[in-house]
This record gives C-alpha cells, structure tokens and sequence, in this order.
C-alpha cells in the first residue's frame, strides 16, 4: 500500500451546449500529446514519473522504491487512454467495479513510443481481455503463468531514460558502487524538470478548483500516478512548509477519494481512477 508523506509523519492513503463541451472534452482527452508543443517538451506520463523519483544528480531512483515498476506500468495503460488507444469495457449491471470490467482496444494505431506500442500489441492480441490490474501484473512480470511471461516489459526504466536523454532532459554516465559499474541518468535540462514540478504544484495550489474532475487530466493522472510510484513526496518537497501542507492535504483529498463514484463523474477518466482503485486495493 503506499503511502503519503508529510514532513515527520506517514500518513494513508486511500442541452446542445452540454453536448458541444463534452465532444470538446472527449477530442482533447484523445488528442495525441505530441500534436501539442506549445509548452517546451513534451513528455509522456510515464517519462514524468520516471524524472520525478530520479534523483537530479545521481541520476538514479531510490533504492527503496519498489513501487515505481508498477507504477510505470499504470502509466502506459492511461497514457494508452488518453490518447484515445485503449478503454474500460462498457459498464454493465453484471460489471460495475472497475477492477472487474476488462481493457478493451479502441484503436491499434501506432503512436510511435516504443513501450506504448509493444503494450498495444500485446492488449491487441491478448483474448479473452484482461482487467487493469492483471495488466499491470503481467507487464511488470508479476505473474504465476508461465504462459503469460511473454507480455512482461523488460528494461523499462532504462528505455524510458533512454527517451529522456534523446529528448535532451537526462544524459547518461557510468558511475562505480563498490562491486558493479551502473549507468546512471542525472538530470541536464533542469528547466525541463522544474517546469514539470510548477505543472503539478499549481495543479493542486493556484489553479486547484476543489473537485478533480476541473483539473487537467493528465495532471490529475501525474498526480495519482506519482503516489502510485511512491514519488509524489519529490514534487512537493520544495515547497514551503505552509504551502506544502495545503498542496498534501489537497492531495489526500483526491487520493481518497471513491474511484468508482468519481469514474461516474466525468468521461475519459475512467482509467486513471481504475489505476488508483488497483493499486489501492495492491
């Protein structure tokens, strides 16, 4: 289960018009990150977890985090829902949870990441459908199957940091640890990261609304998927203390909330909230 921190304490987690807009939501949901670089690079959400638990540098994730591999695995499923890839199964009387209702494919179409595409074929060819959280078992390799062990993605993290050094954000060095040699990633582009920081700060500070479904989606999918990845702590940790309290306690709000009344709330959130309902329940 993981938990949110605060400074000294450990704390659980747990009409036409109408039309118009929701077409308006549900277009921008599905648009493809990359159409939009209107604010300096664009990552995905898994390369935004990924640089959130680095430590800038060592150019490495805590030791300690056994979180962040699953983590980045919920990332690719609603990086895949977002850009209108994958969804949940329609809701049915006999399906209502959202840990029971299977990932279905919406689109195969290529979207050119690497580990998104791999994820693609494998949901693609997978029948019958599996549920979020047996996916993000099966891509972490987390599975008794021996049948299964085919869809596990292997060297995530380095792939991912690969993007980001390609992207100009990490460069990559050799560093010795006493027995082993390890590549490490230190950050580069510390404007890059800071940016990222600013994005979820304000998304729970000066442009918090008090209801998640008014806040940007991939904000609100960072969000649940740092804690997820056990790395929300470094997102806040800059601020302030009063600051910091205020952007915690807006955060556990969200964090405890019922994923399954909230995915009844708005369309195209369903999987970011069935990521937080499976790790939840983890």
């Amino acid at each position: 289960m993981t938990t949110l921190t605060h400074r000294g304490r450990r704390t659980e987690a747990g009409g036409s018009t109408g039309k118009k807009l929701d077409d308006e939501e549900e277009a921008a949901a599905e648009r493809d990150p990359e159409d939009d670089d209107s604010k300096g690079t664009r990552l995905t959400l898994m390369e935004e977890v990924l640089l959130l638990g680095l430590k800038d540098k060592q150019g490495y994730t805590s030791f300690w985090n056994d979180c962040i591999s699953p983590g980045l695995r919920g990332g690719i499923l609603v990086e895949l829902a977002l850009r209108g890839r994958i969804q949940l199964e329609p809701l049915t009387a006999r399906k209502k949870r959202l840990l029971d209702r299977k990932v279905h494919l919406k689109s195969d179409t290529p979207t050119g990441d690497i580990l998104l595409d791999e994820t693609l074929r494998h949901i693609k060819a997978t029948e019958p459908a599996e549920t979020v959280q047996t996916w993000i078992e099966l891509l972490t390799g987390e599975t008794w199957n021996p049948f299964k062990l085919q869809y596990q993605l292997r060297n995530v993290r380095e792939r991912i940091a690969k993007n980001l050094v390609e992207k100009g954000i990490l460069t990559t060095e050799k560093q010795n640890f006493l027995l082993f040699d390890m590549t490490t990633h230190p950050v580069s582009n510390a404007a890059e990261k800071q940016r990222l920081l600013k994005r979820l700060q304000e998304g729970v500070l000066e442009r918090w609304a008090g209801d998640p479904h008014r806040m940007d989606r991939r904000t609100l999918a960072l969000l649940v998927l740092a804690h997820s990845s056990d790395v929300l702590e470094n997102a806040f940790s800059s601020l302030p203390d009063d600051r910091y309290e205020v952007a915690m306690n807006r955060t556990k709000e969200v964090l405890d909330a019922d994923p399954e009344v909230e995915a009844a709330k708005g369309r195209g959130t369903e999987m970011i909230w069935a990521i937080l309902a499976a790790f939840n329940k983890a």
